[in-house]
C-alpha cells in the first residue's frame, strides 16, 4: 500500500494508558483508522480553542469599551433618546 505523506507530518507522543485504551474500543466500534481519528480530534480541539481565544478576546475588549458606552448611554438619557 502507498501512503501519501505529502503535507504530513510525524508525530511521536505519549497517551495516558486509559485514554490509549478507550481510544482503541472506539476505533474498533466506529472502524476508523487511528491516525485519521487523532487528526480529526486535534482538529476539532483546535477549532475549539479558537473559539476559546476569540471569546477571551472580545471580553476584554468589551471590558474596554464598557465605560464609554456606559457614559454615552447616560448622555442619551439625559438628552431623552432613551426609550
Amino acid at each position: 500500500m502507498v501512503q501519501n505523506t505529502i503535507g504530513m507530518k510525524n508525530v511521536s507522543l505519549k497517551i495516558d494508558e486509559s485514554i490509549f485504551r478507550e481510544t482503541e474500543k472506539i476505533l474498533a466500534l466506529i472502524k476508523k483508522p487511528r491516525n485519521r481519528y487523532i487528526n480529526e480530534a486535534i482538529e476539532y480541539y483546535n477549532k475549539h480553542q479558537k473559539r476559546m481565544i476569540l471569546e477571551e478576546k472580545f471580553r476584554k475588549e468589551s471590558e474596554l469599551v464598557k465605560s464609554d458606552s456606559l457614559s454615552i448611554l447616560k448622555e442619551f438619557e439625559q438628552l431623552g433618546y432613551a426609550d
